[in-house]
């Protein structure tokens, strides 16, 4: 359980990070974004996608959670939405636009959260199914919050991907 000052701290933390990541974005050229490191890895473009197929999935969740006794939600494939979507299809600055206003929304969706149910202790959960790198025993209760926080470290590991694939190639 957060304090409120630690989850309006780290809610500004999201914030700070959707600007700025936003502003060095928009500093990768067009060419750089489609760019593949490897064959079967993601160009930039594609992960900033993934991230947004993300934001989508994680979006639903954090409405529902509030109205529900469990985090019990499905999964999708992500090699599939990415191929669906054919990001790298796109105009790199439509896909900026997209992931920065659905991850400006998401910040205000979770502000406006009430804390009963951000910190809810829920033990029906797929979250150690559905989650990035929140590690939690089988059967051990979660709560929203600890979806949300997971999803911001997902969000970092994914843009650090980028920025480190467009380093490397410069």
């Amino acid at each position: 359980m957060s304090t409120p000052n630690s989850y309006e701290q780290f809610l500004q933390d999201f914030r700070n990070l959707v600007v700025s990541a936003t502003s060095r974005l928009k500093d990768i050229p067009e060419e750089q974004s489609r760019r593949r490191r490897l064959p079967d890895h993601w160009a930039p473009i594609e992960i900033l996608g993934h991230l947004i197929d993300s934001a989508a999935n994680n979006h639903q969740r954090f409405v529902r959670a509030q109205f529900t006794d469990d985090l019990v939600f499905p999964g999708y494939d992500q090699d599939q939405w990415i191929s669906a979507q054919k990001y790298s299809e796109e105009p790199w600055s439509n896909v900026i636009q997209l992931w920065s206003a659905y991850n400006l929304h998401l910040v205000h969706v979770a502000s406006l959260i009430p804390e009963e149910a951000l910190t809810k202790s829920r033990s029906s959960h797929t979250l150690d199914e559905i989650a990035f790198k929140l590690e939690l025993v089988d059967n051990e209760p979660a709560t929203l919050e600890n979806l949300i926080r997971d999803y911001l470290v997902h969000l970092k590991h994914h843009l650090d991907q980028i920025f480190d694939e467009v380093n490397s190639t410069e």
